[in-house]
This record gives C-alpha cells, structure tokens and sequence, in this order.
C-alpha cells in the first residue's frame, strides 16, 4: 500500500503509480532479519513468534507444576476484577488456555493471522491492536458475564482479524473489498464457533470492535523516522510494560495464594 495516497500498489514497485512519489521498503522487508530461523519457518514475525512462546511457555509451566494455579491467578473474572481490583486479569487471561485443543487453535490462527496483520501494519502497530483487543475483550466479558471465568488467545485474536476488515474498509478498490471478505468471513465463522458452550463470544466481540477501531485508526506503517512511526514505537512500549505489570501482579496473587 502506497503510505501517500493509499493506493494498493505491488511490493516490487519503488514508485507509486498513481502519486508517483517515491516508496521505501516496506516494514517487513525491512525486518527481514527477525524472520525465524533464516526462513524455516517462513511465515513467522517476531512479535507474533513472541507472543506464541510466552503462550505455550506459560501452558508448559502449569502442566509441569501440575496444578491450575496460574489459571486461577490470571484467569478473567468478573467478580475478581470487579470487586478486588484485579484489573491485571484483563491482560494474563489473554496468555492462559484451559487445555491442549484450546491453545493448539489459538497458536495455529495466530502463527497465520499474526503474521499477516504484522506484515500490514508492522511490529509496534499490531503489538497495540492485540493487547488492547485482549483487554477490552475481557473488559466486556466481565461486565456482561462477571461470574463466568475466561482465559484464552481469541480476544487478541478477533482485534487482528477486526482491524484487517478496518484495512478493508478503509479502501474502496477492489483489492479493499477482497479483503473485507476474507475476514469478515474469518469473523463470521469465529462468532459461530463461539456459540459452542463454553466459548467465551463476549470476549470474541469486544476483542472485535476493539480491533476495528484500533486498526481504523491506525492506517499503515510510513516513513520510520517520523513523528507518527515514533509514536506508535512509544504505544508499544507502554503496551509492554503494562504486560508485564500484569504479569508481576499475577506472580504477586500466585505467590500470596501458595503461603
């Protein structure tokens, strides 16, 4: 996508054909070097990557201390959150899965889906979109469903399928309808998915409408240096260190709770 007049252009082009203004590489080619394993693993980007290992290395430590401890520390509820303050619930519970099933689909769409969505809108952008789609996700389940716990990946990931359609909406050519339908479908089916007992779609919603918002506000990645592309940096930044507050609170209750 053109950065000046936001006109789908292809990657090989350094010239706009429509401004005629001048491209530079895009964000991922320009991170070309945080590809995984010099490209055995061709899909993969670095935030998504680290995003997936912080998943599966938290569902590996609970199955090998054998107990539901971190599920019950970080997992979103309503009450907890509500009436104690927990509000660093709204973030962990978007790292934590109830089962093997329940992570293997989350990590599956998120090693493709994550990718994508980085590709678009690069590293720092989509790194925001997920986490405020995770905590407002959890923040509309807690408030519709506040003695429903909830833990998962599908909020995030409903934001990144929610700010593609944004990317679709926000361009009225052909190329923005096709991708208007590939994920509206991809949210459709998801919703679907979601009226199985036990699937959390509160979360699954907020997670979209927060997505779609982020994403329309957000456009796509220009020039690195400018004042915009520092901003976001900074978002993400923030983005990070409330995770990890999030998490130091969640080691807090889960210490308290094992004396």
């Amino acid at each position: 996508m053109c950065p000046h007049c936001r006109a789908f252009i292809t990657a090989a082009d350094r010239v706009c054909p429509y401004c005629k203004e001048t491209i530079n590489a895009r964000a991922v080619d320009r991170n070309s070097a945080t590809d995984m394993l010099m490209g055995f693993i061709p899909n993969a980007r670095f935030v998504t990557v680290i995003i997936i290992f912080v998943n599966l290395a938290l569902f590996a430590g609970e199955k090998m201390i054998g107990s539901n401890a971190l599920t019950s520390a970080g997992a979103e509820s309503g009450v907890l959150v509500r009436a104690y303050g927990q509000w660093y619930r709204l973030i962990t519970a978007g790292y934590l899965h109830g089962g093997l099933l329940h992570i293997g689909m989350n990590m599956w769409v998120l090693y493709d889906l994550g990718a994508q969505v980085e590709e678009v809108y690069g590293q720092a952008r989509m790194f925001v979109i997920y986490t405020a789609a995770t905590a407002l996700g959890f923040a509309a389940s807690a408030l519709f469903h506040p003695g429903v716990p909830s833990l998962g990946a599908s909020a995030g990931l409903f934001g990144l399928i929610g700010a593609m359609i944004a990317l679709g909406v926000r361009n009225y050519n052909g190329a923005g309808r096709s991708i208007r339908a590939v994920y509206i479908r991809w949210a459709i089916y998801g919703l679907l998915f979601g009226l199985l007992p036990g699937v959390d779609n509160t979360a699954h919603l907020g997670g979209l409408v927060a997505g779609f918002a982020a994403g329309f506000l957000a456009e796509t990645p220009g020039p690195s240096r400018s004042a915009l592309e520092q901003a976001w940096r900074v978002a993400a930044g923030a983005c990070l260190l409330i995770s990890i507050f999030c998490f130091y609170r969640m080691y807090l209750h889960l210490t308290a709770t094992a004396v």
